[in-house]
C-alpha cells in the first residue's frame, strides 16, 4: 500500500509557493498519495503554537524573512514578487476552495488549484480573496466556477476547522509541513529529508 502524505498548508503562504512544484515532482516520482489539508494559520494555528503573523514580528525578523525568500527565489529559478499588492490577504476563502475541489475532483486537481492560487498572490499579484478571481483561477483549470459558491457549505467549514484543529493537535506549526507516518518536515527546504524519507520506505 502506498503511503501518504499530509500536506499541511496555507494557500498564502510563499514557503509553500516556493515548496510547491517539487513536491509535486517528488510526488510523481516516487508514486506517492498526498492528503492536502489546508488550515488556519494566521487565525488560529498561530496563536496556538506561538508564532505570529508577518506584521507582528520584529524588525529584524521581517528583514531577514525579505532575505531568504529572495534567496530561494533566485536558487529556485522561481518568480516572486517580495511585497505582493495582496499581502498579507485572507486566505480563508481560497483554502476552503481547495477543500471542495479536493473532495469533488481528487487530489490532483487539488494540486493543481492550490498551484495557480499561490502564483495567483506571489507571481501575478492577484486577489484570493475575491470570489471573482477564484474563479477565474477555476476557469484556467476548466473546472467548474460554481465550486466557489460550495465553499459556503457547512461541511467545507466544518472541515477547515477539523483541518486546523487537527494540525495543532499533531504539533504542526507553520506552512508547508508535510507529515509521513506522523514525523513532520516542516518547510520547503526540508523536501530533500522528506524524499530520503520516501527513498527508505520504497526500498524497505
Amino acid at each position: 500500500m502506498l503511503p501518504t502524505v499530509n500536506y499541511y498548508l496555507a494557500p498564502s503562504s510563499p514557503w509553500t509557493y516556493l515548496g510547491h512544484q517539487r513536491f509535486t515532482q517528488i510526488l510523481n516520482a516516487r508514486g506517492i498519495n498526498v492528503r492536502l489539508i489546508p488550515v488556519d494559520l494566521g487565525g488560529k494555528v498561530f496563536p496556538a503554537t506561538g508564532g505570529l503573523p508577518v506584521g507582528q514580528r520584529s524588525a529584524q525578523r521581517q528583514a531577514y524573512r525579505l532575505l531568504e525568500l529572495r534567496r530561494f527565489s533566485d536558487h529556485l529559478g522561481m518568480p516572486l514578487n517580495l511585497k505582493p499588492k495582496y499581502f498579507p490577504v485572507s486566505a480563508d476563502l481560497a483554502a476552503k476552495l481547495i477543500i471542495v475541489v479536493q473532495a469533488k475532483l481528487g487530489q490532483n486537481k487539488a494540486m493543481q488549484m492550490l498551484a495557480g492560487i499561490l502564483g495567483s498572490v506571489w507571481v501575478r499579484e492577484e486577489d484570493i480573496a475575491d470570489p471573482e478571481q477564484l474563479k477565474v483561477n477555476l476557469k484556467k483549470l476548466e473546472l467548474d466556477t460554481r465550486f466557489v459558491e460550495q465553499t459556503d457549505e457547512p461541511w467545507v467549514q466544518e472541515e477547515y476547522d477539523r483541518n486546523t484543529m487537527q494540525a495543532i493537535e499533531h504539533g504542526v506549526f507553520g506552512s508547508p509541513s508535510y507529515v509521513l507516518n506522523g514525523e513532520i518536515f516542516w518547510g520547503q527546504d526540508r523536501l530533500d529529508f522528506l524524499d530520503s524519507r520516501l527513498k527508505e520506505i520504497a526500498i524497505n
